[in-house]
């Protein structure tokens, strides 16, 4: 799996359902003795959360009424509306032809998985044993062996790269599924942050050598970045998973991590494992090599979640609603006719159908929004509370002057443009939109990170809820101590990762919670 945050109980962030926003009062005008239309005015669209105030309220509204998801009857699922399957889609377009470029071929195996396969890698399970969930019964008939449903695929897919991989010409095996997981056991579900089912892809790769493994795992790990900081437009950070925190299994495990200031949190974006022989040992892959000797093969697997929507949620939205990077926005601009008495609705409404068109055949991502029935100042309200991070504003004054009125979402900034230049300087707006809210977003991280050298700062620099950047001693036990030392009601400090980006440790440096020699740089903190 991409993740073993994903398969540890989150503290805090799980929120009550919102309560649904109110419907917008219609108005009737009067006059002349028959009825007009009724237009529904700009009301009932705003959050009743503030997210410096209520984070985990303000999230839960903020991806309901942007048309995210909408909660399921079943507690931790959620359905994904189009507006947020469209992002998964943009960045699914973008990864998947990445890998195949690296010759991983797409497939697909059962969700199904039996209870002696499940169990065979004993580290491996028991990292995922609270949240699998099980098949019991077939119509009221109660079945002999129960049956799992995969909370990843090491176990459903390793059987038969054993009966695949015989000699070394059918290394490498490089393999890819865009599918669904279910991880059962936890409290305070969230989202896209934690949920009971989520969407993944998840690679599953094998090697005869250990070099080509380690190699293609920050090929991997790349694509992720890019993922978020090109696309999301959020910034991580590179590096490596402690020994305790890395796949159960696995030989090692690197990340990207985020982080969330609002409630000083860090996120695991995504991750990329290097297995290693363990899995190849459990499941017998063995090949035969150019020497005619038996060998094992060396393992990889990675993926990233569903959960990257709610990372980049977390960390543009703002009191109006969900902030889209125009990257990943499934409508980029939309286009907003706003006529008044006597003026040429028609004229109006034609200047926004050619602008639309004008747009779309230059690839830019655009709708109209001419429903007569809505103001178009609620209209302003309702695309904003969407995140869409361009509007067009098409009045009386613009037709006459031959220009639209582009309003951001990002900065609320207003910008006449002339028609004529109209398709370029909004691709350059859309840019510049998702440029500066990488660059926004990069400065609020930063000034979260704090450099610390004693246990006195660290316990500080954790109550300020910072991203802490720290020497350590690179040993498992230390860090089980600072978890114990520091586990309270809002979850206990742990490694984030260690950057693969290592500051200069001077000779002497100790270890921050030990006393120790320090051996490397790694940052530290709560975390989703």
């Amino acid at each position: 799996m991409a993740g073993t945050d994903a398969t540890k109980q989150q503290s805090g962030g799980g929120a009550k359902q919102p309560k649904q926003p109110k419907q917008p009062k219609q108005q009737q005008s009067g006059g002349g003795g028959g009825k007009k239309k009724e237009v529904k005015k700009e009301t009932g669209l705003g959050l009743t959360n503030k997210k410096a105030d209520n984070f985990g309220e303000w999230y839960s509204e903020v991806v309901v009424n942007g048309e995210m998801i909408e909660y399921y009857d079943i507690s931790g699922c959620y359905i994904l509306r189009p507006w947020s399957m469209a992002i998964w889609e943009i960045m699914q377009a973008f990864f998947d032809p990445e890998i195949k470029k690296m010759k991983i071929k797409n497939c697909y195996f059962p969700v199904f998985v039996s209870s002696t396969v499940l169990e065979k890698e004993k580290d491996h399970i028991e990292g995922f044993a609270p949240e699998v969930a099980w098949v019991t019964r077939s119509g009221k008939s109660e079945l002999e062996i129960p049956i799992a449903i995969r909370p990843t695929s090491e176990t459903v897919m390793y059987p038969y790269y054993s009966k695949w991989i015989r000699g070394h010409r059918d290394l490498p095996l490089k393999l890819n599924q865009w599918c669904n997981v279910v991880r059962w056991e936890f409290s305070n579900p969230t989202p896209f942050i934690r949920s009971r089912e989520f969407l993944w892809q998840e690679g599953h790769t094998a090697f005869a050598t250990k070099e080509e493994a380690d190699t293609e795992v920050l090929e991997i790990l790349e694509l992720y970045r890019r993922i978020y900081e090109e696309y999301l437009a959020v910034p991580v950070i590179k590096g490596k998973k402690s020994e305790l925190e890395k796949f159960a299994g696995g030989l090692y495990t690197t990340s990207v991590e985020a982080f969330i200031p609002n409630t000083g949190r860090g996120i695991q974006g995504a991750t990329s494992h290097c297995l290693g022989q363990n899995f190849a040992k459990m499941f017998d892959i063995n090949y035969e090599n150019e020497k005619g000797e038996r060998a094992m093969v060396w393992q990889n697997s990675w993926a990233y979640s569903t959960r990257t929507i709610g990372v980049m949620v977390m960390v543009h939205g703002d009191d109006k609603g969900l902030v889209l990077p125009p990257k990943v926005a499934s409508v980029q601009v939309i286009v907003i006719p706003v006529p008044y008495k006597d003026a040429d609705t028609q004229g109006i409404l034609d200047a926004c159908s050619e602008t639309v068109n004008a747009l779309l055949e230059a690839g830019i991502r655009a709708e109209s929004d001419s429903r007569d029935n809505y103001s178009p100042g609620w209209k302003y309200s309702q695309w904003e509370m969407k995140g869409v991070p361009l509007r067009i504003e098409i009045g009386p004054k613009d037709l006459a002057n031959k220009q639209v009125r582009a309003v951001r979402r990002d900065s609320g900034a207003k910008i006449d443009i002339a028609n004529a230049g109209l398709v370029e300087e909004i691709k350059k707006l859309l840019d510049n939109i998702q440029q500066n809210l990488f660059d926004v977003a990069k400065q609020k991280r930063d000034e979260c990170i704090q450099v610390i050298h004693t246990w006195e700062e660290f316990i500080e620099a954790l109550n300020q809820k910072k991203m802490i950047l720290a020497p350590w001693a690179d040993e498992k036990e230390v860090e089980e101590d600072v978890k114990a030392r520091t586990k309270g009601e809002t979850g206990a400090a742990k490694t984030l990762c260690s950057p693969f980006d290592q500051p200069e440790l001077p000779e002497g440096t100790i270890c921050f919670a030990s006393g120790k020699p320090a051996k490397k740089w790694s940052y530290w903190g709560r975390s989703y």
